[in-house]
């Protein structure tokens, strides 16, 4: 270990516990928060099935040729792996459904089984990693119109209820295997490009279908595959209305009992969601925050240690929120080296919880019951000054990765020797 990071580590430990904060603690209950990553940044998001599906399109797209991209379940986990040994702190794995394998066999989504996943439980399961699961409703013939579970055809809602009763059951199975439960996430793009003169029968008909896929399926324990609802403001091609709003998925979520998703870019690109936790944690089971950049019509940007996202933290921090949300990473750039895009949000999201962990938040507490609302924010100002580069670069440390930017070297290197050798990425 450098004696000036060590040197720099004495210094912030001593200034934090000036404001009644423990260094050490935070570094340790920041390196448990479980974040979980998502395999598609590895490939574009695009999947690796046999056959007609996997159609372009969908609501969802990453943007860019950059080379190196994954070309099957072996470089995806391998570039996985990669990104993870220069990430510190606990992380979970987050595969969709069109990432099985089935050894070159066309598969239907609505006949997926545990089997079709064997090779990425085996693989987590060597790795200790705990994984979780989502339903894929997009880049499929029966998804191309821009409807599925609210299609107004019975048998294209059928196909796509039967996919998530499916992918339900493998979200059962990973949580048998792995001892603990997996968390399944519902993002449905439906919606249309411009006006619908009946707003509320689509969304009568998606209440209908998550009713029989999700609201009252018994088959499948609740307690091991945990349910999540995400909503999205817009989409490719579904700019002007979507089935899923936030309003619909809030209301559906309180109602049926599971968990609600708000992911940073599916909301207004002016609006943030550190501001809905207060709010919805006083009604809602529990929360899945996907951690994205929203940049104008993208919502899927590479996250960066934003004031959104430190805000984000701050707000489960302040509101004691910790055992109430679960976390993952949701975004696709195809423009950059996808390890170091990785890298880059990923970090950023363990930097964000370290630095609301470090948060003198009893104190800010007890100064606003008081009424000393001026020193509060005299406080909070402070904070911001304080030496935290220090105390995230011994986290890097204790995480047995690189501090700083030291990383990019080994990125770099792992695209010389490993990416540049996929001619045809």
């Amino acid at each position: 270990m450098s004696s000036l990071i060590e040197k720099q580590f004495e210094h912030a430990v001593e200034r934090y516990a000036e404001i009644g904060v423990e260094a050490e603690k935070a570094i340790e209950s920041a390196m448990a928060v479980p974040i979980s990553l998502h395999c598609w940044q590895a490939d574009d998001i695009a999947g690796l099935e046999t056959g007609p599906q996997g159609l372009d399109g969908g609501g969802i797209m990453a943007t860019g040729n950059y080379p190196g991209r994954a070309r099957n379940g072996d470089e995806v986990r391998r570039d996985c792996e990669k990104a993870m040994s220069l990430i510190p702190g606990t992380l979970r794995i987050n595969i969709h459904a069109f990432y099985a394998e089935t050894a070159g066999k066309a598969v239907e989504r609505d006949e997926l089984r545990a089997e079709h996943f064997a090779r990425w439980i085996d693989w987590a399961r060597e790795r200790d990693l705990r994984m979780d699961f989502n339903p894929t409703a997009f880049s499929h013939p029966r998804a191309e119109d821009g409807f599925t579970l609210s299609h107004p055809d019975k048998g294209v809602r059928d196909f796509w209820i039967r996919h998530v009763l499916a992918c339900r059951r493998i979200g059962r199975h990973i949580a048998e295997v792995q001892g603990e439960p997996c968390l399944v996430n519902h993002w449905i793009p439906d919606g249309a490009k411009d006006l619908t003169a009946d707003r509320r029968r689509y969304r009568r008909l998606l209440m209908e279908s998550l009713d029989e896929a999700i609201g009252r399926e018994s088959s499948v324990d609740k307690q091991k595959c945990r349910d999540y609802v995400e909503s999205k403001l817009f989409g490719i091609g579904s700019e002007e209305y979507v089935v899923g709003s936030a309003e619909f998925y809030s209301n559906y979520a309180l109602t049926r009992g599971i968990g609600l998703c708000l992911d940073m870019g599916h909301f207004h690109p002016t609006e943030t969601i550190h501001d809905k936790l207060s709010a919805h944690l006083l009604f809602q089971k529990s929360l899945l925050l996907h951690v994205s950049r929203g940049v104008r019509w993208d919502s899927d940007h590479v996250p960066l240690f934003s004031d959104d996202v430190r805000s984000l933290f701050l707000e489960v921090q302040r509101g004691d929120a910790w055992g109430k949300v679960a976390v993952a990473t949701d975004f696709f750039d195809a423009s950059i080296n996808r390890i170091a895009a990785y890298v880059i949000g990923v970090r950023a999201t363990r930097q964000a919880v370290l630095y609301a962990l470090l948060d003198p938040t009893e104190r800010l507490k007890r100064l606003e019951r008081e009424g000393n609302r001026s020193a509060m924010l005299a406080l909070m100002e402070a904070c911001k000054a304080l030496p935290f580069g220090a105390v995230w670069d011994m986290l890097c440390v204790r995480g047995d990765v690189p501090p700083g930017n030291a990383w990019v070297r080994e990125v770099e290197a792992y695209e010389r020797d490993v990416l540049s050798a996929r001619d045809d990425a």
